[in-house]
């Protein structure tokens, strides 16, 4: 009898937590994507701008400047590289948080 009394309360101790999908709150729905949109509109404006620099950079360098031209060349993949993390972040969250 104490044993099922213990085992009871283990499993009411052990159980796992709720785990409820996320909701956004009434009314926030269109405000929290228009303000994604607006993120991933500045993220494409500073993507163009960070490669147009880059270029820039690297034709101005061209002559007698090497190391500026090779620190426009080396920005390029940092550019890429944030435009795309900008790209899959709603997929990175969604691997990290299932919901």
């Amino acid at each position: 009898m104490t044993l099922d009394v213990l085992t009871g309360a283990a499993d009411l101790i052990l159980a796992a937590p709720p785990t409820p999908a996320p909701a956004a709150p009434p009314g926030l729905d269109t405000v929290g994507n228009m303000f994604i949109g607006w993120l991933k509109w500045i993220l494409v404006v500073c993507g163009v701008g960070g490669l147009l620099a880059c270029g820039i950079m690297m034709t101005v360098g061209r002559r007698n400047r090497s190391a500026f031209a090779a620190d426009g060349a080396a920005g390029i993949p940092w550019v890429l590289g944030g435009l795309t993390l900008g790209a899959v972040a709603a997929v990175i969250v969604g691997a990290v948080l299932p919901g």
